[in-house]
C-alpha cells in the first residue's frame, strides 16, 4: 500500500460513466436510506412501545439509537475494505444486509430482538454511507465536491420531509410492522438500481492493499490531520444537536404541543428548511467558499439555540415559536453538513474510503451518543434541547478554531 498522502497529491479523478444527474440522485438515495430508517419510525414509537411493553417513554428512543450504533461502528471497518476491494461489491452486500435486517424487524416479537434487527439494519446501511461519500471523492474534489455534496444533501433532505408522513400514513391502515416492510422495499429497490446502473468508481490501479499496518497508518492519518480532525469533531457536535431534535421531536410535538397526527406535517417544515439551505449552499459554495458559508452557519446555529432557550424559560413558548426556531436551526444544518464533510475529506483523497469510514464512525456514533444523552434529559419542556444546541454549537466553533489555527471564514496558512 502506498503511504497515504494529502489531497494535493491525490491521483487523477475517476470519470463518470453515467449522467451526472443520475449519479447525484443515486448517491442521495444511498444516503437517504439512513434517514428513512430513522424518521419513518417517529410516528410509530408510541405504538411500538405499547405493543412491546416499553413503559418509559424515553426508553423508546433506544429504537433509534440502536440503529445509529450499528450504523456508526460498522463504518470504521468498511473504509479500508472498500479502498482495497472497490466500491461496488461491498455496496451491494451492504444493501442486502440492510434488507435482511428489515425482514428480522418485521417479525421481532420483543424489544430485544427488535433492537438486534435495528443494529443489523444499521450495519448494512453503513456500506452505502461510506461508499456514497467515497464515490463522490473518487470523482470530485475541493469546492466542486462541496457543490456535489450540497446537491446530494438537497435531494437527501426530501426524505426527512416526507418520511414521518409516510410512517403516519402506514399507521392509519396497518400496524407498525408494515413500516419495516416499507424499509425492505426501499432497500431492495436501491439494490437493484445500483446493480444495474452504478459503475465502479475506484479502478484497480488506485486500490490499496488490505494490510493491518497500512490500515492503521491510514486511520492515523485521518485522525491526525488537523483539518480533518477539527471538522470531523465539529460535524460530530452538529450531529449531536440534530439527533437530539430527532429523538425528542415526537415527545415534544405530541406530548407537549398535543399535535397528534399533525406531528409529521409540522416536523416536515424543519426538514424543508434544511433542504432549501442545502440547495442554496450548492448554488453559492463555489463562489463564496465552504468556510464562509459554514462558519457563519455555526454562529447562527448557536443563536437559534439561544433564542429557543430564552423563549422556553420565559414561558411564552408556543408550537409556532418552537417550530420557527427549529426550522431556522435545521436551515443552519443545511450549510454545515455538506461543507464540514467535504472539508474533513479534502486532505485525504488517496484514502477516501478509509477517511469516509473514520469520519462516519466518529460523527455518527459520537452524534448518536450525544443526542441520546440530551434525549434522556427530556423533562416535559424544550429547554434540554435548546441548551444542547447551544453547547454543541459552541463546541463545534471551538473545533473549527482548532482546525484553522484560530482563523474563521478563511483557511489558515498551514492547517496540518
Amino acid at each position: 500500500m502506498t503511504t497515504p498522502t494529502s489531497g494535493s497529491e491525490a491521483p487523477a479523478l475517476t470519470k463518470l460513466n453515467i449522467p451526472f444527474v443520475e449519479f447525484v440522485v443515486i448517491i442521495a438515495c444511498l444516503m437517504a436510506l439512513n434517514a428513512l430508517a430513522l424518521d419513518v419510525m417517529l410516528p410509530a414509537l408510541p405504538d411500538i412501545g405499547a405493543d412491546l411493553n416499553i413503559e418509559d417513554p424515553n426508553k423508546r428512543q433506544s429504537i433509534l439509537t440502536a440503529y445509529l450504533i450499528g450504523f456508526g461502528v460498522a463504518q470504521l471497518f468498511l473504509g479500508p475494505i472498500t479502498d482495497a476491494m472497490g466500491r461496488r461489491g461491498l455496496l451491494l452486500a451492504g444493501l442486502g444486509l440492510y434488507s435482511i435486517g428489515s425482514i428480522f424487524a418485521i417479525f421481532a416479537p420483543n424489544l430485544e430482538l427488535l433492537l438486534a434487527a435495528r443494529v443489523l439494519q444499521g450495519i448494512g446501511c453503513a456500506a452505502p454511507r461510506v461508499i456514497a461519500v467515497s464515490a463522490v471523492r473518487d470523482c470530485f474534489h475541493g469546492r466542486q465536491m462541496g457543490r456535489v455534496m450540497s446537491l446530494v444533501m438537497m435531494i437527501f433532505m426530501i426524505v426527512p420531509i416526507i418520511a414521518p408522513s409516510i410512517g403516519q400514513a402506514v399507521l392509519l391502515f396497518a400496524g407498525w410492522h408494515w413500516i419495516f416492510s416499507l424499509l425492505l422495499f426501499a432497500g431492495v429497490a436501491v439494490l437493484i438500481w445500483c446493480a444495474v446502473r452504478l459503475p465502479e468508481t475506484l479502478p484497480k490501479e488506485r486500490r490499496t492493499k488490505l494490510e493491518v499496518k497500512e490500515t492503521i497508518n491510514a486511520y492515523k492519518l485521518a485522525l491526525t490531520s488537523r483539518l480533518s480532525l477539527g471538522y470531523m469533531l465539529a460535524l460530530t457536535f452538529v450531529f449531536g444537536g440534530l439527533f437530539s431534535f430527532i429523538s425528542m421531536s415526537q415527545q415534544i410535538y405530541v406530548g407537549i404541543f398535543d399535535l397528534g397526527v399533525w406531528f409529521p406535517v409540522v416536523f416536515a417544515l424543519s426538514a424543508v428548511m434544511s433542504s432549501l439551505s442545502s440547495f442554496t449552499n450548492s448554488r453559492l459554495v463555489e463562489t463564496i467558499g465552504m468556510r464562509r458559508m459554514s462558519h457563519g452557519a455555526v454562529f447562527a446555529f448557536v443563536c437559534c439555540g439561544s433564542v429557543m432557550a430564552i423563549v422556553s424559560i420565559s414561558g411564552f413558548e408556543t408550537v409556532y415559536s418552537f417550530t420557527i426556531a427549529c426550522a431556522l436551526t435545521m436551515a443552519c444544518f443545511g450549510f454545515l453538513g455538506a461543507n464540514f464533510n467535504a472539508l474533513a475529506m479534502e486532505p485525504l483523497g488517496r484514502i477516501a474510503g478509509t477517511a469516509s469510514s473514520v469520519i462516519g464512525f466518529v460523527t455518527t456514533l459520537g452524534g448518536a451518543l450525544l443526542g441520546y444523552v440530551v434525549g434522556q434529559m427530556f423533562n416535559g419542556t424544550t429547554l434540554p434541547l435548546a441548551v444542547g444546541i447551544i453547547i454543541f454549537g459552541s463546541c463545534a466553533l471551538c473545533c473549527i478554531l482548532y482546525a484553522e489555527r484560530g482563523r474563521l471564514f478563511h483557511p489558515s496558512v498551514n492547517t496540518d
